[in-house]
């Protein structure tokens, strides 16, 4: 066991006037935040909420929401954030999944058979708003608790549940803090959901720090709050980025831009780095409770397109095949599946499936995934290597490569493209990039970028994406 005083009772005690969250004009101090969590800890634990219960909760970014979160790790339970955009019977196959036992949802009264058999709760209800509460519970915690149970992106099959104690997101806070400067007086936009470990992360960066968490004004399009809020941190991903450097603005406040999210485009960074932003890239994943490396202040351009060097807590190193492996204290514990929790490490390392090497200076040089790779006519084909190239053309904003069935070799590489402006001609792409590719990674088609809601640029689905190109054949799409 690993005990601490709990970081927001330590936060409340030397930050107590400071800003702790903040919503357009109203700001909550860190003597407020933490009254409001434990008047909230203590109606949790009237309405039959028990230590190591999980407890899922289901709602967009609120006060309410960071509140809960708090309250639900005061009282011991474990913290299960599902994204309310997935449909009823989605969320109630996780909660099963997950065997909850109670469901917190800030929307509308909801089916009986969502949530399954446990208590159906009202984000709304659960909070206690007078702000008289008392810490009346044990102030330290213990570390090696179980404290959260996050779902990855899903982005190489089904989503995995993915198991962390206390101890993982408080060393995940502390090397980042230790690594980009936070301290009071500082504004860290909830730029990310808080269903995905990039946003929980900065709940937790902020307490220890004594840092606010800001709300954006509009949650539709929180970039718009970096300005008017002045924003000192920001988290954000490849397509908030690009959004940002669209804006006809500047922002003086800015201190540290957090790319993640997969590898970004050079040119993206690059287009950052000529702006001024400070910028920050970096790897993660959900196992490790957000970043694994991460750039350093000041950092060169040729830095910046690196994901960066370990961070405190955090170990890396390189398999034979050129796979990723990490580990350390911010390294979850397991799958979970109903009431079983598979571990899947391997003397303490966990596989990532992502491929790179570290440079002569430690910087790790994330080059792709496993399970991307493809063979075409007897050549080995890794999909990143070709969307690299094609998004270092000032023409491409985000480009996915992915194999199509060929009757002479096999398959053959094709490119999703999402375009920047005017389409050049496909003879303008193919001689640009016979300049950094051999002939066959050159791609035989380029479709254009699908309509599809759930087809994010950032991570993007590849099965779908294949499956289209299948059905299209060499028609082009428009």
């Amino acid at each position: 066991m690993t005990e601490i005083r709990c970081p927001l009772d330590l936060a409340a005690e030397k930050y107590g006037d400071q800003p702790a969250i903040i919503l357009g004009d109203i700001t909550i101090t860190y003597a407020r935040y933490h009254r409001l969590v434990a008047g909230t800890t203590l109606r949790l634990q009237k309405m039959g909420i028990t230590p190591g219960q999980r407890v899922a909760i289901r709602a967009e970014n609120s006060c309410d929401y960071v509140i809960a979160l708090m309250a639900l790790l005061k009282v011991g339970a474990i913290a299960c954030p599902v994204s309310p955009r997935f449909p009823a019977a989605r969320t109630e196959q996780i909660l099963s999944q997950l065997s909850v036992r109670a469901f917190v949802s800030d929307g509308p009264i909801l089916s009986k058979t969502v949530g399954g058999p446990g208590q159906r709760l009202s984000l709304p209800d659960v909070i206690d708003r007078s702000g008289v509460g008392q810490a009346g519970n044990v102030s330290d915690i213990d570390l090696e608790r179980d404290a959260t149970i996050v779902l990855t992106s899903g982005t190489a099959g089904e989503p995995k549940a993915v198991l962390h104690t206390l101890g993982s997101h408080y060393y995940s806070a502390r090397g980042s803090n230790e690594n980009i400067a936070l301290g009071p007086g500082d504004r860290w936009l909830l730029s990310l959901p808080l269903y995905h470990v990039g946003g929980l992360a900065v709940l937790f960066r902020t307490i220890l720090a004594g840092a606010a968490v800001v709300l954006p004004i509009d949650s539709r399009d929180p970039l718009q709050s970096i300005a008017p809020l002045e924003i000192t941190h920001l988290s954000v991903v490849s397509t908030q980025l690009y959004r940002i450097l669209g804006m006809k603005t500047s922002w003086p406040t800015l201190r540290a831009v957090l790319l993640g999210g997969g590898p970004p485009a050079p040119a993206l960074v690059r287009s950052a780095h000529e702006r001024g932003l400070p910028l920050f890239t970096s790897y993660g994943l959900t196992e490790m409770a957000s970043q694994v490396t991460t750039t350093r202040a000041g950092d060169k351009l040729e830095k910046l397109l690196t994901s960066g060097r370990p961070l405190e807590r955090r170990k890396l190193k390189i398999a034979a095949d050129n796979e990723i492996l990490v580990g350390g204290e911010c390294l979850f514990k397991g799958y979970v599946d109903r009431d079983t929790v598979a571990g899947v490490t391997a003397d303490g390392w966990f596989a990532t499936g992502d491929l790179g090497h570290v440079d002569a200076d430690g910087y790790l040089v994330v080059t792709g995934r496993k399970d991307h790779m493809f063979i075409s006519g007897g050549e080995n084909i890794q999909p990143e290597e070709i969307e690299g190239a094609l998004m270092a053309l000032d023409s491409v904003e985000r480009a996915v490569v992915v194999p199509r069935e060929d009757a002479e070799f096999g398959v053959r590489p094709v490119a999703f493209v999402k375009w920047r402006g005017r389409r050049p001609k496909q003879s303008e792409i193919v001689e640009k990039l016979r300049q950094d590719l051999p002939g066959f990674k050159i791609p035989v088609s380029f479709y254009g970028w699908p309509e599809r809601d759930s087809l994010t640029l950032d991570k993007p689905d590849r099965g779908f994406l294949a499956e289209l190109a299948s059905e299209s054949g060499e028609e082009e799409f428009r």
